[in-house]
């Protein structure tokens, strides 16, 4: 009977940290984020789809980066062109005042800004890069 309890326990998981894409984070829709959310420097240098998840490869100046606030959020706001766009920006709140330029690749879930078809394109606003989302 201990067994059969110890397995079910085990068997069971929950995960409310981690989303269902195994992405490192979610993205965010909210205008006002978008509008008033920290944009300090840095720049993309590869957008890649896997699945759900949007993998961002990216660099800023700083000591290691694991005091960056990174976000990623849309606007909110789809365009009814074919295939329809949404348009995003990577948000940076880096408070590091080291010289050395930092590079990191973080996954977020896009699967919240799926549009009625089965594609939508990613404008990412700090970037000048487009990327299309396919689903």
């Amino acid at each position: 009977m201990l067994i059969l309890m110890g397995i079910a326990i085990f068997s069971c998981s929950n995960d409310d940290d981690k989303n269902q894409n195994n992405c490192d984070f979610n993205t965010l829709i909210s205008s006002e984020q978008f509008k008033n959310s920290p944009s300090d420097e840095l720049e993309i240098h590869n957008l890649e789809i896997n699945n759900d998840c949007l993998k961002i490869n990216f660099s800023s100046g700083g000591c290691s980066g694991d005091t960056w606030v990174v976000k990623l959020i849309d606007k909110g706001i789809t365009t009814k062109s074919i295939p329809p766009q949404r348009s995003l920006k990577l948000s940076l709140k880096n408070d590091e005042l080291c010289e050395a330029l930092i590079t990191k690749k973080l996954t977020f879930d896009i699967s919240n800004l799926q549009v009625k078809g089965n594609q939508v394109k990613l404008n990412i606003a700090n970037s000048n890069k487009i990327i299309l989302y396919e689903y």
